[in-house]
């Protein structure tokens, strides 16, 4: 399936983004150090079947400049917005996973008549509604020590469980190693401030504030942000979707492509 890269300029800063399938747009927008390149192949091939997915890369990683503004999940959710306007997409489902989650949810909250619906995969509210993970899984998602290799072991020991992680480890963690050496340090430091910003901050009054359709999906046995965060967010959105996916983690889309993929079609009506 052809894939398609494009970028625009808002406010001086470079927005890159790339494009897979055809049909009624859905933006894809990564969490924590992820690129518009590092979404699993076989997870946008499913989607590209029946939509035409929009992948974003957030400021300063991949393809677009980080800017002179601090980078908050307000900033991340304009820089969507603005994408948007460049692709002419009045109004479009959005999904996001991790932190690009929090993106997502604050897109519905603030700007409701541009979001069609929300698929919101392995994240969580934020603030006082959030269940944490504990303090050495967080320490051991943003340790930048070690070779880029070494990083690539460390992350994806976290995003998968065991006993696939050894197996993921050993097919892919060069390509995952390479990827993590070319990010920008800066950008990272700036997306830990955020996750710290959006754990502080209220999520009560931004919840009751989603009011489009939402689909709540995780891994049972996500250690980055656990399951819990996806009942929470079913129980306090009226109609809301949930779905657990047993035995998968944090990057559960790349354990269970077809069956994620499908979930979403149905529950955005395509």
């Amino acid at each position: 399936m052809e894939e398609r890269s494009a970028e625009t300029t808002a406010a001086g800063v470079r927005l890159a983004w790339h494009e897979i399938g055809e049909g009624e747009p859905l933006l894809l927008i990564n969490g924590y150090a992820g690129t518009k390149a590092d979404w699993d192949p076989a997870f946008l091939e499913q989607l590209g079947g029946h939509s035409r997915v929009i992948c974003p890369d957030n400021r300063g990683l991949g393809d677009s400049d980080l800017g002179a503004e601090e980078v908050t999940v307000e900033l991340l959710a304009t820089d969507v917005l603005a994408i948007m306007d460049a692709l002419g997409i009045e109004r479009a489902p959005v999904a996001g996973w991790s932190m690009g989650g929090f993106i997502a949810q604050t897109l519905a909250a603030t700007a409701s008549e541009r979001v069609e619906a929300l698929v919101l995969l392995s994240t969580d509210p934020g603030g006082e509604l959030s269940t944490s993970t504990s303090r050495e899984h967080f320490l051991r998602l943003i340790d930048r020590s070690g070779s880029a290799r070494e990083q690539a072991s460390r992350l994806i020991s976290l995003l998968f469980p065991d006993p696939p992680a050894a197996a993921i480890d050993e097919q892919f963690g060069e390509i995952v190693a390479a990827a993590q050496a070319a990010l920008d340090p800066a950008a990272l430091e700036a997306q830990v401030k955020l996750m710290a910003s959006w754990h502080r901050g209220p999520s009560t009054e931004r919840l009751a504030a989603i009011t489009v359709p939402v689909l709540a999906a995780h891994g049972s046995e996500d250690v980055v942000i656990p399951a819990a965060n996806s009942e929470t967010i079913a129980a306090r959105i009226p109609g809301a979707w949930k779905a657990i996916f047993p035995g998968t983690g944090h990057a559960f889309m790349a354990m269970e492509p077809v069956r994620l993929a499908a979930l979403i079609a149905t529950f955005l009506g395509r």
